[in-house]
């Protein structure tokens, strides 16, 4: 008894032999998504439209308001905004945030890109140097403020240093005009690290080859930095002067830590306004109307920043 074996073509399982004897593909299953990835995104927008959008909108109502924070409240129109502006004294802090926005805006970016330059390719200490330089941005605002109000304070490390050059010492913070520049120097300290690091992102990317060549061309240092390495750190000075507008308009750790808005309220800023009016004083209407104002303020200057910062080439 013999057993025969059959040499039929074996069709194996999920494809089928065509007609002219080549197998088909496999059969692809339907995929579980259809209709693309973008819906993956939808929490992430929903939580940035409740957290962000919609309460500073719930703020931005409030506004209108006489709200104390409890209990009912009243619709009262304008009548906070005109407040706010027949208020010498929130007028006068507007102006200071204003002038500390701006003073903080020159000084971080001058003194960033010129470190930046400084420790860009020559210096062999230059990594060591660029930590070290760093490092006031990781530290707390408030201990910084807290350090620099003992080294300001009138028995402290700068008068006895000025005292040596006959200087007499100085009530830093207690005096109007000194106050405010003592916490822009406090603010610039602490950060122009950040320009520095933005800058040094930015020059990264110049072409050494082109600077030689200009070199050899006989432009001059300043010929050279004009010409080539400010085109072409163009986006980083966008970057970094957008940033450091935004966060001098909305200082308030380094006033309130140095100074608490005195003496007498010369150095007030909106934002230690803001502050005072909703959480000191319980006038939560008339503090989301400085809200409101302060947001407006820099909304605009960030627009006119980029305008004024913007790659026309």
């Amino acid at each position: 008894m013999t057993a025969t074996i059959g040499t039929g073509p074996v069709v194996r399982e999920g494809s089928a032999a065509a007609g002219d004897g080549t197998p088909s593909r496999p059969r692809r299953a339907r995929p579980l998504i259809t209709y693309g990835y973008w819906w993956w995104a939808l929490p992430a927008i929903a939580m940035v439209l409740l957290i962000h959008y919609i309460a500073t909108a719930g703020g931005a109502f409030y506004a209108f308001t006489d709200w104390t924070g409890i209990g009912d409240f009243n619709f009262i129109g304008l009548d906070n905004f005109k407040r706010i502006f027949e208020d010498p004294a929130l007028i006068g802090s507007l102006k200071n945030t204003l002038f500390l926005a701006f003073g903080f805006l020159i000084l971080t970016n001058l003194f960033g890109l010129l470190l930046a330059l400084a420790l860009n390719r020559s210096l062999k200490t230059r990594y060591l140097l660029r930590v070290l330089l760093f490092m006031p941005v990781v530290l707390s605002p408030l201990a910084v403020s807290y350090i620099w109000k003992f080294i300001f304070d009138f028995k402290g490390p700068l008068n006895s240093v000025i005292g040596w050059f006959g200087i007499e010492p100085k009530v830093w913070l207690a005096d109007p005009t000194l106050s405010l520049w003592a916490i822009l120097v406090v603010m610039a300290w602490q950060t122009t690290g950040m320009c520095m690091v933005i800058y040094l992102a930015g020059l990264a990317t110049v072409s050494q080859d082109i600077e030689e060549a200009a070199a050899l061309d006989g432009a001059s240092t300043w010929r050279r930095f004009r010409s080539i390495t400010v085109p072409s750190i163009r986006p980083s000075i966008a970057i970094a002067s957008t940033l450091m507008l935004v966060q001098g308009l909305r200082v308030f750790d380094q006033v309130m830590a140095l100074t608490g808005g005195g003496p007498a309220g010369d150095t007030e800023t909106l934002a230690t306004q803001v502050y005072k009016q909703t959480f000191a004083l319980s006038n939560f209407g008339f503090g989301a109307a400085l809200a409101l104002i302060l947001t407006l303020v820099i909304l605009v200057f960030s627009v006119l920043q980029q305008a004024a910062t913007k790659d026309r080439s």
